[in-house]
């Protein structure tokens, strides 16, 4: 087969295996998991073939028309370069290994086959955004994976929680879609088509007539999509879905779609400075704001959900910069160790008794009772920090080193504050990350939280996945910064020694300080005293426990503000912890500023429909009734009444013309 045939049946197959485990799934609930595993591995396969024929040479296109417009042309088809190539694997590897984990992660669940059919149909709508080489042909991608998000997010639609989380997700994502929606029309208008590569040609010749507006209105939907500041407040509620699905979406699919995006447009919004600014600017508030987040989280999803936002924002702060190939290469080291660790807390949530949320407050012992998550989620959340040699330090280091060469000045088109305000903020995100990450690892595998009923030994299904995906944990970072050049328009991907050693380091003290802290915390525990809660029992142990550490640690100040014994959070964030552990109440805000004056608003509407619209059509209504009972009334079939009338009318108007007969 061509290289096009197999690329074509990348996203086609996941397609096809969904509307059939979608058909077969009440009538042959025996072939839903099938359908839901093999496609997806078959199109694994074909996408490596890809990435091997494609070899980071020249872009492989093909193009047909889809439908004679009368104007702006839209067709069907393909542009795959070595971006492409390489994050379609990442999308099909990612996706594979969330169905096979799914077989066992939701064995008991009696919509499974449902659940099967919409992350397949999810696979290949990204793998569509991938490939694809038209901007509409994308958008079709793009909503297909929104309204996606929405059904998987609400798959325990039973709890409250789950169907709100949907609702928001959809919503919040919606509210960036429509200005994207029209950005896209205008880039199409300005190019004159929705070919990507017509309209990055169109853009090296200066054929943008108003490419501020149009970077901007983009960036609205790659916010909402990407879950970056000021649209990511949907991200953390949407772990009230299943645990594989938030691998999915966070690793490969729905969040990298916009980075995507901006990465194969990147020359679109290179050619308007103020864009790349409020680009740098959205990520560097982007880092810093998660990571806080992150360290003030108690649920273990809800950390990584907010490491999830912080980690984008490394990657949009790359392409601030205007180094996709730093970006790109986040991108895939991200997906490989950000699927592990959401897959390796599907185990720990099982271990700990809960559904689909787990508070590491309350955990405990749990290194013995589940190693194989223990050891891979140490490895994954080491990358994650960016510790060396692990994926992570390569391609976050690729970022720093993109900002530090931007705030020289030296990147041309590139605004140097742009530099400054990633290369800072990352840093800053990367003592934060290493210290939320060391804060999970303690409290979930170390924690002395109360001991959960042994829920037996997790399916190898789950455990094989998670080993599987260890391994591009550890050596991708460094297999791919010396091989992937050639892939990434020949950029060096190396690290450099400025940021590596300085990121390295304020890395190792963010990991060391939290350390500290925990280690003083739980010596302050030590001293309480040991009849504390058993003297209390009708009071909640851990309140007990809090107003045993004010008494002995008086600077904590007061009960409502002591740590938990066994959480660092708190001491490092301080005042700073309620805040954070809110989302910095943006929620809050944007329920004053948007919400309530849109049910107001509503609720005006409402009024003048029924006070005001209503009465006018009842008063229409009114007057052809009252005419109609007086003229009922006037039919009494009586004929002597009829006579009547009638010679009285002939009166009158025999009366009417004497009178007008006179007076002429």
């Amino acid at each position: 087969m061509t290289t096009t045939t197999l690329a074509v049946l990348v996203p086609l197959l996941p397609f096809l295996g969904s509307a059939a485990g979608l058909l077969l799934g009440r009538t042959a609930p025996g072939f839903v998991r099938p359908l839901a595993v093999l496609p997806t591995l078959a199109a694994l396969a074909l996408a490596a073939v890809v990435a091997a024929r494609q070899g980071g040479d020249g872009a492989v296109d093909a193009a047909t028309e889809l439908t004679p417009t009368g104007s702006v042309p839209i067709e069907l088809a393909l542009h795959i370069d070595g971006f492409a190539a390489l994050v379609a694997v990442l999308v099909a590897l990612v996706a594979t290994c969330v169905q096979i984990y799914s077989t066992g992660y939701l064995r008991d669940d009696p919509r499974y086959a449902s659940y099967a059919a919409l992350v397949s149909l999810f696979t290949s709508a990204m793998l569509l955004v991938v490939y694809t080489g038209d901007l509409i042909v994308l958008l079709v991608g793009w909503e297909v994976m929104g309204i996606c998000s929405y059904f998987l997010v609400g798959h325990y639609w039973e709890t409250p929680e789950a169907r709100a989380a949907s609702i928001k997700a959809f919503l919040v994502t919606k509210l960036g879609d429509v200005p994207f929606l029209i950005g896209l029309f205008a880039l199409a208008t300005d190019a004159g088509s929705f070919r990507i590569t017509k309209v990055l040609g169109a853009v090296a010749q200066g054929g943008l007539d108003h490419p501020t507006v149009v970077a901007l209105l983009l960036l609205a939907g790659v916010a909402g999509k990407s879950a970056q500041f000021p649209l990511h407040t949907w991200l953390p509620d949407a772990m009230a879905g299943p645990t594989p699905v938030s691998a999915l979406i966070h690793a490969a699919t729905m969040v990298a779609a916009g980075v995507y995006f901006v990465a194969r447009l990147l020359p679109v919004f290179e050619a308007s400075a103020a864009a790349m600014v409020v680009l740098a600017v959205m990520a560097g508030v982007t880092m810093v704001g998660s990571g806080l987040a992150a360290l003030a989280q108690d649920d273990i999803k809800r950390v990584l959900a907010y490491s999830t936002i912080g980690q984008l924002g490394y990657m949009t702060g790359a392409l601030a910069v205007g180094d996709r190939s730093a970006a790109v290469f986040h991108l895939l080291s991200h997906g490989a160790f950000k699927a592990l660790l959401f897959l390796a807390a599907g185990v720990v949530i099982h271990a700990a008794g809960t559904n689909s949320l787990a508070a590491m407050s309350r955990m405990s012992h749990l290194r013995h009772r589940v190693p194989d998550a223990y050891w891979t989620m140490t490895v994954a959340l080491l990358a994650l920090a960016a510790i060396p040699p692990f994926s992570g330090f390569f391609s976050k280091e690729s970022v720093l080193g993109a900002a530090e060469h931007a705030t020289t000045g030296h990147s041309g088109h590139i605004p140097g504050a742009a530099g400054w305000v990633v290369l800072v903020a990352g840093l800053l995100a990367a003592v934060l990350t290493a210290a939320y990450a060391t804060r999970l690892w303690l409290l979930a595998f170390h924690g002395q939280g109360a001991e959960a009923p042994d829920h037996g030994r997790q399916p190898l299904t789950m455990t094989v996945v998670l080993w599987v995906l260890a391994v591009p944990s550890l050596a991708l970072g460094a297999l791919a910064y010396r091989t992937l050049p050639d892939w990434f328009d020949g950029d060096d991907l190396a690290p450099t020694l400025t940021t590596s050693v300085v990121g390295t380091g304020v890395a190792l003290a963010g990991g060391l300080v939290t350390f500290a802290a925990w280690r003083h915390l739980a010596g302050i525990a030590a001293r309480i005293p040991l009849g504390a809660v058993a003297a209390h029992p009708d009071a909640d142990a851990a309140q007990v426990e809090a107003e045993a550490i004010a008494t002995h640690a008086p600077a904590y100040g007061n009960v409502a503000s002591a740590p938990d014994p066994a959480d660092p959070g708190r001491l490092l964030l301080g005042p700073l912890h309620r805040h954070a552990a809110a989302g910095f109440h943006l929620d809050a805000l944007y329920d004053v500023l948007f919400v309530r004056p849109v049910q107001a608003g509503a609720r005006l509407v409402r009024f003048l429909d029924r006070e005001v619209v209503e009465t006018y059509v009842r008063g229409a209504g009114a007057l052809p009734r009252w005419l109609g009972i007086a003229v009922r009334r006037a039919q009494t079939g009586n004929v002597q009444t009829y006579v009547s009338a009638l010679l009285a009318g002939t009166v009158v108007l025999a009366v009417a013309a004497l009178l007008v007969a006179s007076g002429a």
